[in-house]
């Protein structure tokens, strides 16, 4: 883990994200990537396709004037004092600009901010959050409020026991070890989907088969709730998580976490962070 990428928008939403992204970045030694977005009409960016002829350039200028300022502004704050952090500005819709930069400059984790209380329409940048968290190839952290100290001692990775999600969670035991952290993984029982003792137990060994691993190495818990995003906030409300760490399949998006078992409710109403790892 050497390179972070956080888009901002200036937000306080987003300097939450960025403070982490310090923190993780001064304790393993990695660069920041913080980029910005400019989504400008076409002609604002290249006046050749301004049929008017008119040429509008200095507006955009200004735009990119004004953002390299709040860079500046950004940049000297104390919390970055020392780190290496590349200012990055780009004419490009938001969630594909976000996509883009993380493959070319191959970094390794995305760090994010939400609002975490409106749902997932009105989080950072829009609902670029949902679309990254939907689609990145690599983890991506969503950061819903200040975090003065960021320590990831205990991680829970809440599963449907669903073989599919095993190299997911293997991504999510790599990260886990990157921190020192313990690792458990968490399956709720619900009475809508409710599964017998004896059912739980024979998806719990195929899936530790599949991931290699026994319970002596990663403990298992079986929690019984009303649903799962409550069981999973509950269990780690409880039990002392420090961070949430789930699956998700792209081509499902965020109300399909763990094979359709997870709203998009549990990344907006859960008050820790939340890691996701692409299935």
């Amino acid at each position: 883990m050497k390179k972070i990428l956080v888009p901002t928008d200036f937000s306080d939403q987003a300097e939450n994200a960025l403070r982490v992204a310090a923190q993780v970045a001064r304790n393993y030694d990695c660069e920041i990537f913080l980029l910005h977005m400019l989504e400008l009409p076409l002609d604002l960016i290249n006046p050749a396709n301004n049929d008017s002829g008119s040429s509008d350039l200095p507006e955009s200028i200004f735009f990119m004037k004004l953002a390299h300022q709040k860079f500046t502004q950004i940049l000297n704050q104390d919390y970055l004092e020392g780190l290496t952090v590349h200012e990055t500005v780009e004419f490009h819709e938001a969630f594909d600009g976000i996509m883009e930069i993380s493959k070319k400059y191959e970094c390794d984790l995305i760090i994010m901010g939400s609002n975490g209380a409106r749902g997932a329409k009105d989080v950072f940048i829009g609902s670029n959050t949902e679309k990254v968290v939907r689609h990145s190839d690599i983890p991506v952290i969503v950061i819903k409020k200040p975090i003065e100290k960021f320590e990831v001692n205990k991680m829970m990775y809440a599963t449907n026991l669903a073989r599919e999600t095993g190299d997911s969670f293997k991504e999510a035991k790599k990260f886990a070890d990157k921190f020192e952290a313990e690792i458990e993984v968490v399956f709720i029982n619900t009475s809508k989907k409710f599964k017998t003792s004896e059912e739980i137990d024979k998806r719990k060994e195929l899936y530790y088969h599949e991931i290699g691993l026994d319970e002596n190495e990663v403990p298992f818990i079986v929690r019984d709730d009303h649903n799962t995003e409550n069981g999973i906030i509950n269990y780690a409300k409880n039990f002392d998580v420090d961070l949430i760490s789930i699956g998700t399949h792209g081509r499902k998006g965020i109300n399909r976490f763990l094979n359709g078992s997870i709203s998009e409710d549990l990344v907006n109403h859960a008050k820790l962070p939340v890691v996701t790892f692409k299935i």
